[in-house]
């Protein structure tokens, strides 16, 4: 099955590092929000709560990744890659304070990986 949401070595090593400062209790949300725009932010459970129009995407570094409905249904067609980036950048994201920000990839899924979705009931 082809997986909807990936990582980089680089935002692998960077989820590591997270992890070992603050705990294996993280998880990933991807909003259409003014703030943080559409970056991938990691946060520490219970910051921000998951709602009924938050969808499950997958997991990258063995967290959770879910993206707002709304994000979804614009990039439902594509997986996402996400990647590390330099970055002295305000955020709410946990990697804030390290100088780095995750930054989201992507690329149109083939037609054969679409219907693989398709035929799964995850699209």
């Amino acid at each position: 099955m082809v997986d909807r949401v990936t990582a980089t070595p680089a935002a692998l090593a960077l989820i590591d590092v997270l992890k070992e400062k603050h705990g294996p209790d993280l998880f990933f949300h991807q909003s259409g929000g003014c703030c943080e725009n559409s970056a991938p932010c990691c946060f520490l459970a219970g910051e921000l709560t998951i709602g009924p129009y938050d969808v499950l995407l997958g997991e990258i570094g063995g967290l959770p990744f879910y993206i707002g409905q709304a994000q979804y249904e614009y990039w439902k067609h594509t997986q996402l890659t996400i990647d590390v980036i330099d970055s002295q950048a305000d955020s709410f994201s946990l990697e804030s304070p390290t100088g780095k920000a995750f930054l989201t990839r992507s690329r149109l899924f083939t037609d054969a990986e679409w219907a693989e979705l398709q035929a799964a009931g995850l699209v």
